[in-house]
């Protein structure tokens, strides 16, 4: 009741009264399941449906155990969880993403700045002392040569990077 002792008519959301159920006439109201006026109607198709019906329920209640058991086969349990760590350690994470780079941007094929590369200042740093020590020796002796010294530039330059299992100044860098 609202102030002043009137009721308020129910509503649904802001202002929509509540709907109202109409019985169905007479005419409308089917008489028996359509299943049973279906089958009734078309016997010949009553047969078929029952049979998959029926194999359908089979296959279902056998489950997925070996041929002949008859008994559900039940889900074995996850594996338990390893004591290793899974996640790649900071200084091999490093070395793959500036060596793929480094290789980009050597062989002329880089699109972008470091930030667009997805590296920090830092790691770009990396990857140019890399690339500069790689040119001279693509000229001279080419290019798997030279993806073989920015490899190993850049895998000791990150390792040198995370020595203390950090980058050393800041996050950014």
């Amino acid at each position: 009741m609202e102030r002043g002792g009137t009721t308020r008519p129910a509503v649904r959301g802001p202002g929509r009264p509540r709907p109202t159920t109409v019985p169905l006439p007479a005419l409308l109201r089917p008489r028996a399941p359509l299943t049973t006026a279906f089958t009734a109607a078309f016997p010949a198709v009553a047969l078929p449906a029952a049979l998959v019906t029926a194999a359908l329920v089979t296959v279902l209640a056998a489950g997925c155990g070996p041929p002949g058991s008859g008994v559900a086969r039940v889900p074995s349990p996850p594996p338990p969880p390893s004591s290793s760590p899974s996640a790649t350690a900071p200084e091999d994470l490093c070395a793959r993403i500036v060596t793929h780079w480094a290789r980009e941007v050597l062989d002329g094929t880089a699109y972008g700045d470091y930030q667009s590369m997805g590296l920090s200042n830092g790691q770009y740093g990396i990857l140019r002392d890399a690339v500069a020590a790689a040119r001279p020796v693509r000229e001279k002796r080419g290019a798997p040569a030279a993806h073989e010294v920015i490899v190993r530039h850049v895998r000791e330059a990150c390792a040198e990077r995370h020595r203390t299992g950090r980058p050393d100044e800041g996050a950014w860098r």
